[in-house]
Parts: structure tokens; sequence; C-alpha cells
């Protein structure tokens, strides 16, 4: 019989009886880990070699950044994102289809590859993003995306950071105090 547990224990019955399984996932994990420093390096040399980036950081542009950074995410994606997706696909089909009924009944109920938690996240990092993004399109803007680094002096990137931050706050900080608004003025007339 499958023993019962709440769903925080899910892991542990499941770590309990597929040690070897999840034993074979971490070192897996640990080897596309290594896999991605070595793609990495490979990366940093090759886009120096080929002239994609200058050696020379005073000389890196935006638009070496943003070459160096797709470069570097498809390659990661060739080499370790799509061989360590074949793999953890393959495996979960095998494992999960000589499952018994009852067990993979029970980690379907007690959703062990899902959460019914509701996290609450901090809007912070998707502020800092569209910041960027914003900053990036300024430098565009500005003409200065094939200007190296260090012809920049430090107002200006002080003020192209302001200037995304504004346009940010303006872009989606208007829409979210009106929505703010017009959902507390409903909220005091549903009371009443």
């Amino acid at each position: 019989m499958i023993e019962s547990s709440s769903t925080e224990n899910i892991w542990k019955i499941f770590i309990r009886r597929h040690l070897h399984l999840f034993i074979a996932f971490i070192v897996v994990m640990v080897c596309a880990i290594i896999g991605a420093i070595l793609v990495f390096l490979w990366v940093v040399q090759n886009t120096q070699l080929t002239g994609i980036v200058p050696e020379s950081l005073g000389l890196w542009s935006m638009n070496s950044a943003i070459m160096f950074i797709l470069n570097l995410l498809l390659w990661e994606f060739i080499y370790i994102g799509i061989p360590v997706i074949v793999f953890f696909l393959f495996v979960y089909g095998l494992w999960w289809r000589r499952l018994p009924e009852l067990e993979q009944t029970e980690y379907k109920e007690k959703k062990l590859f899902s959460s019914s938690k509701s996290y609450k996240s901090d809007a912070g990092g998707a502020i800092s993003f569209l910041t960027t993004v914003f900053f990036v399109f300024k430098i565009f803007l500005d003409g200065n995306w094939e200007l190296p680094f260090a012809t920049w002096n430090f107002n200006y990137l002080v003020y192209s950071y302001l200037w995304a931050f504004f346009w940010v706050a303006v872009v989606f900080g208007i829409p979210l105090l009106i929505g703010g608004c017009w959902w507390i003025y409903h909220q005091l007339h549903k009371n009443t």
C-alpha cells in the first residue's frame, strides 16, 4: 500500500522511494553547471578571436555587450540547454511509465512536480529589467551604440539610467496608479 503524507512530505517520500533517480538528476545538474562554465569560457575566447567583441574592455560598446550576451545565450542553449532538456524528458518519460498507477495517482494528487501554493513575487526584478531595457534603448537613440564605454562620462551614464527609470515609471506607473485609484473607488462604494 502507498503510504500517505501531507503535501510538504511528498518530496521526502519521493526521495526515499527513488533515491538512485534523484542522485542521477543531481549528478546531471552538476555536470550541466560545469559544462555551462566551460561553454562560457569558450564563448569568451571565441568572441574575442572572431572580433565580435574587442579584447580591451575600454573599447566595448553597447553593441559589443549585446552581441556577447546573444552569442553566449545561443551557445549555452545549443550545447547545454537542449541536451539537458532532452535527457530530463527522456528519463522522466521512461520513469513515469514504469511507476505503478497508485504511485502516479499519489504524486498527481499531492502535486509532486507542481505547487498549489501561491507565492507573492517582488516586482523589483521586473523593474530592474525594464529599466535596463529602456537604458539600452536610450543608448541606441542617442547614437552611442557603437561608442566605446571608455568614452562615456559618468554623468551620461547616471542620467541615462535616471531617464530609463523615469520612463519605466511613466509607462507602467500611471496605468497602475489609475487602476489602483479605480479599485479603491469601487471598494469604497461597494461597502457603503
